[in-house]
């Protein structure tokens, strides 16, 4: 890796400004090498101001370097306040741009709170879209996402729909939709994952994957088709599944990645095997991007209890696949 991770600030009130602190001091010996984008008041280690992302690296092991973006008042643990939007949403921007110019080898993203931004005017549903949209005409190989995916040592899970209720979830699903999503999580593992073959396993809707049509016809009409037409392509995946049966140990070890349907069918059994050390990652962007899997933790920020676990895996991950897709 020739160059830093960018990490940004997120929300000033909320955990990020101490984990950050936590992940450098357990990283800055052996690395990965990072800069933070944000204010320098926020951080209790040792900080170095720096002018460049080229800065970095020289002094990562005797001080956390800080590409400063200044707030417009002090940010009060616990105290979310939409007056730190622009400088949030500015952290975001520069990780990007310095990530798409090769400043940065990658971004790894920092917890925000979505009603702290839209209070402040932001119109995408969250981080992942936001990202996806500021590098949407930056030129990228294989098929473009964002697709949602969380890594951790003992499973990953990619997802079909994200962020809508389940009823709009189950009413939007396609075909089409599981296609794009097996496809990104296929190539991505390839690419940034090292793994030559992947093979996926696509879980069903409905109780016993539909029981053949009597519990539910979604896995006959819309998931038996998608997933033929992806074996069709040469994309190795089975499927449909029956959700409650596919995440134990045994069924893990015959699958690289589980393709699930929403939110919750994906993240209760990966947070349910690694609470702490589970990493979201942004697949199809012509950038690396990952973050920490939990959210800005407003009601123990300023306490020192909070724990740093998924930010490290963030970094390192974000660090080994900016290496195999510069390999």
């Amino acid at each position: 890796m020739t160059a830093p991770l960018a990490l940004t600030m997120g929300d000033p009130a909320g955990v990020g400004p101490e984990i950050t602190t936590v992940a450098w001091n357990a990283l800055k010996d052996g690395g990965p090498a990072f800069f933070v984008i944000g204010d320098p008041a926020l951080y209790d280690s040792p900080v170095k101001v720096i002018q460049s992302p080229t800065q970095a690296a020289d002094i990562f092991s005797s001080a956390l370097p800080v590409l400063p973006v200044l707030l417009r008042k002090p940010a009060i643990p616990g105290a979310a306040d939409s007056a730190h939007a622009a400088a949030i949403l500015s952290s975001i921007e520069m990780a990007v741009e310095m990530s798409a110019s090769g400043l940065a080898s990658g971004l790894v993203t920092n917890p925000i709170s979505k009603s702290v931004l839209y209070a402040a005017g932001f119109k995408h549903p969250g981080h992942t879209e936001f990202v996806a949209m500021l590098t949407q005409n930056l030129k990228q190989s294989g098929p473009r996402g964002p697709v949602m995916m969380l890594a951790g040592k003992q499973l990953r899970v990619a997802l079909v729909s994200i962020h809508t209720s389940l009823k709009e979830a189950i009413s939007g699903l396609n075909a089409e939709t599981i296609i794009h999503t097996a496809r990104v999580t296929a190539y991505t593992l390839q690419q940034d994952f090292g793994i030559k073959a992947p093979r996926l396993a696509l879980a069903g809707l409905n109780p016993h994957a539909g029981e053949g049509g009597s519990l539910g016809r979604e896995e006959i009409t819309i998931i038996e088709p998608a997933a033929n037409a992806l074996r069709d392509e040469g994309i190795d995946i089975v499927g449909p599944l029956p959700p409650d049966a596919m995440f134990h140990e045994e069924a893990r070890a015959k699958y690289d990645a589980a393709i699930c349907l929403y939110h919750d069918q994906g993240l209760i059994p990966f947070k349910a095997l690694d609470f702490w050390g589970g990493v979201n990652v942004t697949l199809g962007l012509p950038v690396i991007r990952t973050s920490p899997d939990h959210g800005t933790g407003f009601d123990i920020a300023g306490k020192g209890v909070a724990r740093a676990d998924s930010l490290i895996a963030a970094i390192r991950l974000a660090a080994d696949m900016a290496a195999r897709r510069a390999a």
